[in-house]
């Protein structure tokens, strides 16, 4: 009787742990990683700038295939006479796409070294000059001083530094303006404009450097921007039968801009890593994640818009969620089947759970590709999805003979 007791009172406590409620997550401004130091501080992603080839088309596909819509544009018409740049933007949101006018613009060398891929990461902050000055003489190398930037609608202050490779964090002050996007840019009309895919804000961004520089990169975003390694992997846990590589995560502390650092570890063969610095010659910026409130939704419509994922996780993959899921006592919100046949992951820690998806390079060259997230209170990277998500990513490697 007593035994019965005791079991029926732990069954009770079990069956409230998993009907806690879980909710997508929603980073504000107050700190959560208390290691960051926050000289900055930073409020937000502002945008992210892409160097492409031909940036009239490159809008036109990241309108069509992830449900942006125009927004702002500069060129010819504005009195630009170097580049030409389509802004896009979808919820909170805005990707820059920009091209050279001519071949003695500096962007062509960028485009011939990476092909098409991100060159700026701006950060929108309280007082661009101290963010500079702050970064500058802890070390930073200098991209752009202090400028300011005005039109009839007010100004706007925007600086610069380089971070790893040719890659650059502008930091964007635009608290005195109220125009369309920026000084020089005019308000983009379009008469298509496709449904949203329901993509809110950009997670986070996950840097590729090379062998031996990701403590390097470590050290620096910890002393130059203040930021917090709160999460570590090494080769023992992000590994195939054929490669691996390491990575830290870092964070301001907010938690809204997130960078991951991947460095190659040594395996059999290339590693996905390896490829990546072969192919964009350089360090660079691998992937974008971008968070969803509603990953079924999401995925759905980027897959008829065209958008091209990885291949699906095996079966036995899908058979050990409920077990993963009940290690921390969390309850699935979604069908698992619908999940699965979208190929979506599952993880979970302390927290929740999170959902996510990997698409195939979104440029000729393996380089650049974007990960769809929802997150369910989980504030990981998904470490339990590394092996199939590897082994997904190997087979594609396999098929362009780079593996």
């Amino acid at each position: 009787m007593q035994t019965f007791f005791f079991l029926h009172l732990f069954a009770l406590f079990n069956t409230k742990k998993m009907s806690k409620k879980i909710e997508s997550v929603n980073y504000g401004l107050e700190k959560i990683f208390e290691g960051a130091q926050d000289f900055l501080p930073l409020l937000g992603t502002d945008y992210v700038e892409f160097y492409v080839g031909n940036a009239k088309q490159a809008a036109h596909f990241y309108k069509i295939a992830f449900g942006f819509q125009s927004f702002a544009y500069s060129g010819l018409e504005t009195g630009a006479k170097d580049a030409v740049s389509y802004v896009l933007t979808q919820d909170k949101i805005k990707l820059i796409l920009t091209t050279p006018l001519n071949s003695k613009s500096p962007i062509n060398d960028h485009i011939v070294k990476h092909g098409d891929g991100v060159k700026v990461i701006a950060l929108w902050v309280e007082d661009a000059r101290k963010a500079y000055k702050e970064t500058t003489s802890r070390g930073a190398k200098s991209y752009m001083e202090p400028t300011v930037e005005k039109d009839e609608f007010g100004e706007v202050v925007r600086s610069g530094i380089y971070t790893y490779g040719e890659t650059v964090h502008l930091f964007v002050e635009r608290k005195n303006y109220n125009g369309t996007f920026l000084p020089g840019f005019q308000k983009w009309e379009s008469a298509y404009n496709p449904p949203t895919a329901g993509l809110k804000y950009i997670d986070h961004m996950v840097g590729n450097v090379g062998w031996n520089q990701m403590d390097v990169w470590v050290k620096w975003y910890e002393e130059v921007m203040g930021f917090e390694n709160f999460l570590s992997f090494d080769d023992k846990q992000i590994h195939t039968e054929y490669s691996a590589l390491m990575s830290k995560v870092m964070s301001n502390g907010n938690g809204r801009i997130k960078f991951p650092i991947n460095e190659p570890a040594k395996g059999k063969k290339r590693s996905q890593i390896e490829e990546y610095l072969d192919f964009y010659e350089g360090a660079g910026v691998q992937h974008i994640a971008v968070a969803t409130d509603d990953i079924l939704k999401t995925v759905s419509q980027l897959r008829a818009n065209g958008v091209e994922f990885l291949s699906t996780p095996p079966d036995d993959y899908y058979k050990s969620v409920p077990g993963r899921l009940l290690q921390f006592s969390h309850e699935l919100n979604e069908d698992i089947e619908k999940l699965k046949a979208l190929g979506i992951m599952i993880d979970a820690d302390e927290e929740g759970y999170l959902l996510q998806i990997f698409t195939k390079p979104v440029e000729d060259r393996p380089t650049l590709f974007f990960e769809i997230i929802q997150r369910m209170g989980a504030k990981g990277f998904g470490a339990g999805n590394f092996k199939a998500l590897f082994e997904s990513i190997e087979r594609e490697q396999q098929k362009r003979g780079t593996l």
